[in-house]
């Protein structure tokens, strides 16, 4: 089945016990690699790829020990085991084995990597470097560098959990449903959501701590600039990176700014807007022309749980409830 790359949410399913065409398929679907095995007769694959701009999810089943060398890949790309293990995996500088539960960075986007996967079952999570840019990026007029991952395992086990459930829920809640993971917004804020969960796990480049000229920057003006370019592009995908450029300062200064004067982030300040569109469009509309699940994708909420939670929390009744009235 063909790669294909869009705009919209794709998925397809890989399955071969031919190992040519296994490694025709892997070089189109990554980068250009060779790949071998001791055993080629018996060289069961199967992979399921689900796709959203700039992020790809990839479930890889090996039933033999394989061989691989990888030229670089061009985007950063996340390795979940599941089960069997990762032996001599090798880059720039690093050497090291993976067993079941290792949340790494498999490789950096411009480093070839070999190694040799036994009999394994994991997840290949990719993502386009820019999107770490869009979450911790200066403005674009400071003419920030960008920003870079400096290690390849976690800071911390907590900070592995998280963005193995990060990657899960991007899996299971939004990739599992295409027409929620079409809808504009949700395959955006998917994907500044794995981008923040890499940027907590990894050690990196971006500097979150305020400098005195973000402190100075972060004063009211700065917070209503932000607020009406918020409001007024709801409906649209929006990265935090443009919320400060609109705002004319710093990530760094906007997040300080939002917490100074507003005690929240600016993701959480858009959140409550979205929410806000939302209950308006539930009160419009009629439960025979459309569902909560619907109204609330159409704003970029993938999990109706979740939905349902910040819903009641603000407006004191379900959503459905006030579909219903």
């Amino acid at each position: 089945m063909p790669i294909r790359n869009g705009d919209v949410m794709t998925s397809l399913v890989f399955e071969s016990d031919d190992l040519d065409l296994t490694e025709d398929f892997l070089c189109r679907a990554y980068a250009r690699m060779t790949i071998g095995s001791s055993s080629p007769e018996n060289s069961r694959a199967r992979i399921r790829r689900d796709t959203l701009p700039s992020v790809s999810v990839d479930e890889i089943d090996l039933g033999f020990d394989m061989s691989y060398a990888v030229t670089p890949l061009g985007r950063i790309c996340l390795c979940l085991i599941h089960e069997g293990t990762v032996q001599d995996h090798v880059y720039r500088g690093v050497r090291d084995n993976f067993g079941p539960g290792d949340m790494v960075l498999f490789a950096p986007p411009d480093a070839p990597y070999r190694g040799q996967i036994r009999t394994a079952r994991y997840n290949i999570t990719m993502l386009e470097p820019a999107l770490l840019d869009q979450v911790a990026a200066t403005a674009p007029s400071r003419r920030p560098q960008p920003v870079r991952l400096t290690g390849h395992r976690p800071h911390t086990p907590a900070a592995a959990r998280h963005l193995r459930h990060t990657i899960l829920y991007l899996r299971d809640h939004v990739l599992a449903d295409p027409a929620v993971a079409e809808q504009p917004l949700i395959a955006a804020t998917g994907g500044q959501l794995l981008a923040a969960s890499v940027l907590a796990a990894f050690p990196n480049t971006a500097h979150t701590d305020p400098t005195a000229q973000d402190r100075t920057d972060a004063h009211s003006a700065t917070v209503r600039r932000a607020v009406a370019h918020i409001e007024d592009h709801a409906d649209q995908p929006l990265t935090v990176a443009e919320m400060a450029a609109a705002a004319h300062v710093t990530v760094r200064a906007l997040q300080y700014a939002f917490r100074r004067h507003l005690d929240t982030t600016p993701l959480a300040y858009l959140r409550r807007v979205r929410l806000a569109q939302a209950h308006r469009d539930l009160r419009a509309a009629s439960p025979l022309d459309t569902t909560v699940g619907e109204i609330a994708a159409r704003w970029g909420f993938a999990h109706p749980g979740r939905f349902a939670a910040l819903y009641r929390e603000a407006y004191g009744t379900s959503p459905s409830a006030t579909l219903r009235g």
